[in-house]
């Protein structure tokens, strides 16, 4: 998912908290420098879903690239392959086993969802308010609550650790929990211009959703 989780989920707002914890601070630190001075990356991913029991579904993994603001690639690679691709404007979920892609606009698919975080820019402030966490396994967390009542989570802890974004622990409203690790993240690397590109396989159905 990060996007039926990042599209469905993944820009982050900023609550003011008196006497946050010292790692805390550092995490929203992270978060300003990164939303700022990343500007583009690639790396990999590892996602796990567990459901309101804990009872864990089959990990995915695969590879990500974003350019801001509202471009990214999010390809599920193992165990079955799945694409989420947006050129900034119109945001692709492509699914061979189902011979489907369905496309729908950036604005409605990132909005007020976690995939914000990596891929959106501007101001945060106004789809979510930070709230700082202690600090646990070697990171720096914050954790996101979306304003608006109709996000479809309930909200996204983020782990930072020199600078990056490491972890994130999604809650949706069905209680269950999606946990992504980001790995060997490169900053502001050279991407192609075809980078977000999409050209759609012949025999495939196109569902447009507005």
């Amino acid at each position: 998912m990060m996007i039926k989780t990042a599209a469905k989920w993944l820009a982050v707002g900023m609550m003011a908290v008196a006497c946050a914890p010292a790692l805390a601070a550092g995490a929203h630190a992270q978060l300003q420098r990164f939303v700022a001075d990343v500007q583009s990356a690639t790396g990999r991913f590892t996602q796990q879903v567990a459901d309101d029991q804990g009872q864990q579904r089959q990990a995915q993994q695969g590879e990500f690239a974003f350019q801001r603001p509202g471009r990214f690639r999010w390809e599920t690679l193992q165990p079955y392959e799945q694409l989420v691709v947006s050129d900034g404007q119109v945001l692709r979920q492509y699914d061979p086993d189902l011979a489907q892609v369905t496309e729908k606009p950036v604005d409605a698919s990132i909005g007020a969802s976690p995939a914000a975080i990596l891929f959106g820019s501007g101001s945060l402030e106004e789809a979510f308010e930070l709230v700082p966490q202690d600090d646990r396994d070697g990171l720096s967390w914050l954790r996101a609550r979306p304003r608006s009542g109709d996000a479809g989570f309930t909200h996204v802890d983020i782990g930072f650790a020199e600078g990056m974004p490491r972890r994130l622990e999604l809650l949706d409203a069905f209680g269950q929990t999606t946990r992504i690790e980001l790995a060997d993240i490169v900053p502001n690397p050279s991407l192609p211009a075809d980078a977000f590109a999409f050209d759609v396989p012949a025999d495939v159905d196109v569902v447009r959703v507005q």
